[in-house]
């Protein structure tokens, strides 16, 4: 691989990178939608500097050891098109930093800005949660910030995705109030019912996932590809999750550009579709009522 002597500084290292980038014409969407961000998001990480850092530092002159190490992780960025998260093992979600690696999708979600808000105006008497499909436990541990004095309840099918997720527990300190669980679903769950079941789960369709960009099939298909239509799992969930559910809980689950469809599939239930001020959508809200009201319709399937 090339050394660049020419590159001394860590303004020289951006410029580069952004060069790059731009050059290979990567996808951003992994925590950054442009070079720019992409490139101080990888060299920051990479030097152990915060985002924040006085502007003069940029012109400090690195050491052979640095410009090697930026070297090699910009040169994977770009020949493998392996997203940041997963070459930093950092990404952020509701403000908070989680450890990720290639056993879990990188967190992305809008369903952070709800979070934030205590899922107002949803419900404001919150005690239990359930975190369906779990991944990384971002949802689960930014549940357990938000309401500290709830308990939650963070299931996955993977065990290697609750590997990660226990991580991630240990590292925010919340092992007393979030309780991980191996389960497809409802299936290995304790019997008890929620305030709140929010899932970010598979609804990728077939069609979808054969368009993705390379850096999404370094993410694994588990947490991605839900059937034909992207609504495999979803369904499972629509007509499983009121029976888990308090008399007044609430479901919230992302759904992304399988929206259409499966508003189609079920044209009279009333979805709330929700809108966020960061951007981002695919997200609904159905009420317990809601959710028991249309259960035969449910039980169709797709």
């Amino acid at each position: 691989m090339t050394t660049y002597p020419e590159l001394q500084t860590i303004r020289d290292f951006i410029r580069f990178a952004i060069s790059r980038f731009n050059e290979a014409g990567l996808y951003y969407g992994h925590g950054t939608d442009n070079a720019w961000d992409e490139a101080i998001a990888l060299i920051l990480h990479t030097l152990h500097l915060p985002h924040n850092i006085n502007p003069t530092i940029l012109d400090a002159h690195l050491i052979q050891d640095e410009r090697a190490k930026l070297l090699n992780i910009i040169h994977q960025r770009v020949t493998k098109r392996v997203p940041v998260p997963y070459l930093t093992h950092e990404a952020w979600f509701s403000n908070l930093s989680f450890y990720v690696d290639e056993r879990v999708l990188i967190p992305r979600s809008p369903i952070a800005e709800l979070i934030e808000n205590q899922f107002t105006p949803w419900i404001d008497d919150v005690h239990n949660i359930l975190d369906l499909c779990t991944g990384s436990g971002c949802i689960a541990i930014a549940c357990a910030k938000a309401f500290p004095e709830a308990k939650i309840d963070a299931s996955d099918i993977s065990p290697e995705a609750l590997a990660v997720a226990k991580i991630n527990v240990l590292r925010h300190l919340v092992e007393d109030e979030v309780h991980l669980y191996e389960s497809d679903l409802f299936t290995s769950l304790p019997k008890k019912q929620y305030d709140i079941i929010v899932s970010n789960p598979p609804y990728v369709s077939v069609d979808e996932m054969n368009a993705l960009p390379v850096e999404y099939h370094h993410e694994p298909e588990l947490g991605l590809a839900a059937g034909t239509l992207g609504l495999d799992i979803v369904v499972k969930i629509l007509q499983q999750a009121g029976d888990y559910l308090q008399p007044n809980g609430i479901l919230v689950v992302e759904v992304g550009n399988s929206e259409i469809t499966l508003a189609e599939q079920f044209p009279h239930v009333p979805f709330t579709w929700l809108e966020f001020e960061r951007g981002g959508g695919g997200v609904f809200v159905l009420t317990a009522k809601q959710l028991q009201a249309y259960k035969a319709e449910f039980a169709t399937g797709v």
